[in-house]
């Protein structure tokens, strides 16, 4: 069973070459959460708890339940999303519904999963947000940052070989980058001593498919970065 648990660029790698590696009680009433500082040195079953009741922003007070992360918790590939929609508000999982089911339909083509199978096989899936904005909103600046070191925590807990940012919101909270997806896509950044791959959100290929094949090319360089480091 899959472990049920919730910057800037430094520089660019051509497609081509290999890449080096070098990134019920109140949450804040934990010592050091405000600042990040007791998060950075969780485990997976503080850090769990710690977004479970987390109160550091205005969407506990409107989420049904957070979502924090599923699959290996030391898979070779992690998987970022945006923030969790109505149906991952429901179930407590990211990337569920339609999204999801194109989302596993493209990591199953590259033989992965978020379900079972050793580390090299399956993905760690996680998102900048881990509440639902009220009526699926966009993020707010505050927000994310708010949520910023639950992530941070989750790759160093990870230490995935590869990053996959799925969307805008992903992109800009990892990247620190307003460019569109569109110009960050194609190449690996390095983020955090770790390479980098930029592609699109599977809910914006679901109403844009003539970009599913784009999508796909960003998945199949990921996977030759892995590659390229004997993974």
């Amino acid at each position: 069973m899959p472990l049920p648990v919730a910057a800037a660029a430094e520089m660019v790698v051509a497609p081509g070459n290999t890449p080096t590696v070098a990134a019920k009680h109140p949450v804040d009433a934990l010592p050091g959460v405000e600042t990040g500082i007791g998060i950075a040195s969780m485990g997976w079953s503080e850090l769990a708890q710690a977004v479970a009741h987390c109160q550091l922003c205005s969407l506990a007070g409107t989420r049904t339940q957070p979502v924090f992360g599923v699959g290996h918790p030391q898979a070779h590939w992690m998987v970022v999303g945006e923030a969790p929609g109505e149906q991952e508000d429901l179930r407590g999982e990211p990337f569920v519904g339609a999204a999801g089911q194109l989302l596993d339909q493209m990591l199953a083509a590259l033989g992965l999963s978020r379900q079972a199978g050793p580390p090299q096989q399956q993905v760690y899936i996680a998102n900048t947000l881990k509440c639902r904005p009220p009526r699926n909103r966009n993020p707010d600046p505050a927000e994310l940052q708010q949520c910023q070191s639950y992530l941070l925590r989750q790759v160093e807990l990870v230490q995935p070989r590869v990053v996959l940012a799925m969307g805008r919101f992903a992109v800009q909270s990892l990247l620190g980058s307003t460019e569109p997806i569109g110009r960050l896509r194609g190449r690996v950044h390095r983020w955090r001593e770790r390479p980098l791959v930029v592609t699109y959100h599977p809910a914006y290929l679901l109403r844009n498919p003539a970009d599913k094949a784009r999508a796909w090319a960003d998945l199949c360089l990921a996977a030759q970065v892995l590659r390229a480091a004997g993974a």
